[in-house]
């Protein structure tokens, strides 16, 4: 805990943003980082709860303690903090960046609606290490003398690449892309999180003595059964980037498309990546609709206002959430309330319990979005009927699993019902007993915080495994 009087005389405050006047006109980061002072009085109001459910299953996927990290920045350990961050936390400053901060809603002060500000100290703590060399690669004493393979480099497969190679294994991955940190890297906006701090941990591991190999399409390019004869052990960590179809009249209008090119097309040109295609998607000057609810939505939205559109309107099936959620009923878990994120609140208009029934156009372009109210059911309501004036529409409903052709389909590992890779989250194997799978490829669409988790937790079991028994963390 912090200063034990802290949370009855310190007000919650969150770090600040550039006006959305300035930030729409350029890609980068926009938070307006606290002073640390500031940032300590934030961790002076952890209270002392009896359960912090902050750091429970409720809370963190990874089990950041952040009551003793709140304490420390307090007590002006940052250092140590900083330690203790990171001890279950492979990429804090991804978290402390991209995460929706369900720690926050399970905090013990969120019953008051003045929960403890976590991201933001989380944050501060994991720029302050990086700024001053605390994190310094940490290659191992001695090798085991056994080879993995990690197929695909977002945050399941970065954090369970790092785990491996501290341990002692020699660890090779593959990624499809040129660069590593799959759709951190390539879906994520730059002005959400900046991708030098992908950079950063890319050159730790690799001084660690994590191997990457870039452009290599295994499935495609390289054989799977290659890449299990030549390793001890497999981790598929690909990811899920099967969009959902809805199947939408329409949709095969020019301007209709999927979210994630869209997004990966703006990534690209703002790494100064070449293989750009030369037609591309943008929306200067254009009337834009979104179609979905997510966090997916919201990044084509800000990435819309960047490339200068004229209008986005966001089309969600749910109904207008309550501002405030019923507590008795739903904490400390996550909760369904009204959120507007900063890529909303940067000009865009809802429609709340709003089915799309399909797209309008003329002479093979879309000109419009045809919607009806929806019932509790989220059927549409006869008689009420509108259009939405649109010249490019972005679906971003979702992701159904991962891509089946290629690894998945050559591998032969079993699937869940669901279509992802079958494996349990304890021993993380597949059906092949030399093949491992985690993350979205195994869980389906998540958090990048539950990536993480699941990484290391493969981590753990790939090398029990491996030797028989582990010192990894689990």
């Amino acid at each position: 805990m912090g200063k034990v009087t802290g949370f009855l005389e310190i007000e919650r405050q969150e770090a600040r943003y550039q006006p959305a006047s300035d930030r729409i006109r350029h890609f980068r980061e926009f938070t307006l980082p606290l002073s640390d002072a500031e940032v300590a009085k934030q961790a002076a109001r952890c209270m002392d709860c009896g359960i912090p459910f902050c750091h429970g299953p409720q809370g963190c996927p990874v089990n950041n303690q952040i009551p003793d990290w709140n304490d420390l920045v307090y007590a002006d350990d940052w250092q140590e903090a900083a330690r203790n961050l990171h001890s279950t936390n492979n990429f804090p400053e991804f978290t402390g960046r991209i995460c929706p901060a369900p720690c926050e809603e399970a905090c013990t002060l969120n019953l008051e609606n003045i929960p403890v500000a976590i991201k933001t100290v989380e944050q501060a703590i994991a720029d302050k290490a990086i700024a001053n060399g605390w994190v310094p690669p940490e290659p191992p004493a001695h090798k085991t003398g056994k080879r993995v393979a990690v197929v695909g480099s977002g945050p399941a497969g970065m954090a369970a690449a790092q785990q491996l190679a501290r341990a002692g294994h020699e660890v090779h991955v593959y990624e499809r892309e040129p660069k590593a940190g799959g759709l951190m890297r390539y879906g994520i906006p730059d002005f959400k999180m900046e991708k030098r701090h992908i950079d950063f941990r890319v050159e730790q591991m690799e001084a660690e003595g994590v191997a990457f190999h870039y452009g290599v399409n295994v499935g495609k390019d390289m054989a799977v059964s290659e890449l299990v004869d030549e390793h001890d052990a497999v981790l598929f960590a690909g990811g899920a980037e099967d969009p959902r179809d809805p199947g939408l009249p329409g949709q095969d209008l020019k301007g209709v498309h999927y979210a994630m090119p869209f997004l990966v097309q703006q990534n690209r040109r703002v790494g100064f990546e070449n293989d750009i295609p030369e037609e591309h998607v943008d929306a200067g000057g254009k009337h834009v609709v979104v179609i979905g609810g997510g966090d997916t939505a919201s990044d084509c939205i800000g990435t819309s206002f960047r490339q200068g559109a004229i209008t986005v309107t966001q089309i969600d099936i749910r109904p207008t959430p309550p501002k405030i959620e019923d507590k008795l009923m739903t904490w400390p878990y996550w909760p369904m309330k009204f959120r507007t994120s900063s890529s909303q609140a940067e000009g865009a208009e809802r429609e709340f319990a709003a089915v799309t029934l399909g797209m309008e156009g003329r002479d093979g372009k879309v000109t419009g979005i045809r919607c009806a109210r929806a019932d509790a059911k989220r059927k549409p309501i006869e008689g009420t009927e509108f259009t939405i004036r649109a010249d490019l529409v972005f679906i971003a409903l979702g992701f159904r699993g991962p891509m089946m052709q290629g690894l998945v389909e050559e591998s032969g590992v079993a699937l869940d019902k669901r279509g992802n890779v079958l494996a349990d989250d304890l021993s993380y194997v597949t059906s092949n007993p030399k093949v491992f799978a985690a993350g979205d490829m195994r869980r389906g669409q998540s958090l990048v915080v539950w990536a993480i988790r699941e990484g290391r937790q493969a981590a753990h079991a790939i090398d029990i495994f491996l030797m028989g028994s582990t010192a990894l963390p689990r």
